[in-house]
């Protein structure tokens, strides 16, 4: 038997110290034929971020340039900062059958959910087990001042009133349960047939 496969675009979103990454980062190394797109900000670093691992560093002015060559799947100005998916490599690595994450904030995920230019694509957000709990997650990360946690969190209001434009929800209390039914979202959409074409010989 012969079988044909399609790469997926899995967008998974959310708001700002939900568990977006733990989450990709766990799926990545749980199946390695998951790619992270490497976006772009115009934002400074966090401490342990690697640039070209977790996101492109760049500055306006070369963001200004891929925006007029429309280098972008999407981009977005969140937390008064610019984000962008590289539209290339996630056309080229779909075309070569590789499974493609986007881990991106909810502006950027809708942005990339209505381009008419994007193919069949699986999206998951990603909700906090309750408002205090996810302030907490912020807080503790270390890395952003009071007035930002404050913004992030109004923004997370905003932003979980958009669920409906999502295929699916999973809440983050655990982390183990919540990766569990990311695996099982991901395993059933890799059957559906616009992915799995399986060819039946004569004999």
């Amino acid at each position: 038997m012969k079988i044909n496969r399609k790469g997926m675009l899995l967008i998974v979103s959310g708001p700002s110290g939900v568990g977006k990454g733990t989450l990709v980062e766990i799926l990545r190394k749980y199946d390695p034929n998951f790619k992270l797109s490497c976006s772009v900000t115009t934002r400074d670093p966090r401490p342990g971020e690697i640039d070209g691992v977790h996101y492109h560093f760049i500055t306006d002015a070369e963001y200004d340039r891929m925006l007029a060559e429309d280098a972008f799947l999407e981009h977005a100005v969140v937390h008064d900062n610019r984000y962008g998916t590289l539209r290339k490599p996630v056309e080229e690595m779909l075309e070569e059958g590789k499974n493609v994450i986007l881990e991106i904030d909810p502006q950027g995920a809708i942005a990339v959910m209505e381009n008419p230019n994007v193919g069949p694509y699986v999206s998951v957000f990603i909700l906090p087990p309750s408002y205090a709990l996810l302030e907490k997650r912020l807080t503790a990360r270390k890395t952003d001042q009071p007035e930002v946690i404050r913004r992030r969190m109004k923004n997370a209001r905003i932003e979980l009133a958009k669920l409906d434009r999502y295929q699916y929800a999973i809440v983050n209390d655990k982390i183990d349960v919540a990766f569990d039914q990311l695996l099982n979202i991901i395993k059933a959409e890799k059957q559906r047939t616009i992915r799995y074409m399986p060819e039946i010989p004569e004999d």
